[in-house]
């Protein structure tokens, strides 16, 4: 059993958290916050509402496509799987966790390493005989696309990709990965090895349950065009990328 409600201090203003705490120590409450919910619930609930699978054949070799919806937080993912999914819960599964680049993934853009990124993934889980990419539509690390085209403007004028997104009163990166992990469980895949090059990525999926991670570099050469934007995502983003890609 549970309330939520609005407590009011004996003076009429809005009880804070300080308030709150003397509250609940005084009748013996117990209190969480919205965070804590908000936490648990991506932890312990099932947020996949559907699911359907078909064979998809590419260039890179024979995978099957899943999409998975969640009527709950309206989004759609996808998980492109190479191997019998059964068996991924026996051992380490070689995944990439990538989100949606319009501009890299599709029309091959040389602002990001996104799309060699992804064809990379996709090559070396066909060359290992199985794994899985998890294909989360998350524009712009969350942002949205038409919000992606402004800070790319913004960088046009001087700024990096951190202060781009600050400036249009973002965050310098919004993306989540409970549906991730929504997927993660629904293959039972407890143990993976995860393709990138940033540790937060690695952070956030062991706060949502994973019972182990281990890091597989994922590391593409700069060009002309993304060299300054690559060095920022290393300096403010935390991406472990070697000074060896800057020189080539």
């Amino acid at each position: 059993m549970g309330v939520i409600c609005e407590i009011m201090n004996p003076d009429g203003s809005m009880s804070r958290y300080a308030d709150l705490c003397e509250l609940a120590d005084k009748f013996q409450l117990k209190m969480i916050s919205i965070a804590d919910l908000i936490s648990y619930r991506k932890l312990n609930e099932n947020l996949i509402s559907s699911v359907e699978s078909v064979p998809m054949p590419t260039k890179f070799g024979e995978f099957q496509m899943y999409i998975f919806r969640s009527d709950l937080l309206k989004e759609e993912h996808v998980a492109i799987i190479k191997g019998e999914p059964q068996k991924f819960q026996e051992g380490q599964t070689l995944l990439r966790v990538h989100s949606e680049c319009l501009t890299g993934d599709i029309f091959g853009s040389y602002r990001c390493d996104c799309g060699d990124q992804l064809a990379h993934s996709l090559k070396l889980i066909e060359e290992n005989g199985s794994g899985a990419i998890i294909y989360l539509r998350q524009e712009g690390r969350g942002i949205g696309l038409y919000n992606k085209v402004m800070a790319y403007q913004l960088q046009d004028k001087g700024l990096d990709t951190a202060e781009a997104n600050l400036k249009l009163g973002f965050p310098v990166d919004a993306r989540d990965y409970t549906m991730a992990s929504q997927i993660l469980k629904y293959f039972k895949i407890q143990n993976i090895k995860l393709l990138t090059n940033n540790p937060l990525k690695i952070a956030a999926l062991r706060s949502l349950g994973l019972k182990s991670v281990e890091r597989a570099p994922l590391e593409i050469n700069a060009n002309q065009k993304n060299a300054q934007y690559l060095l920022t995502k290393k300096v403010k983003l935390g991406p472990l990328l070697k000074q060896n890609i800057f020189n080539q």
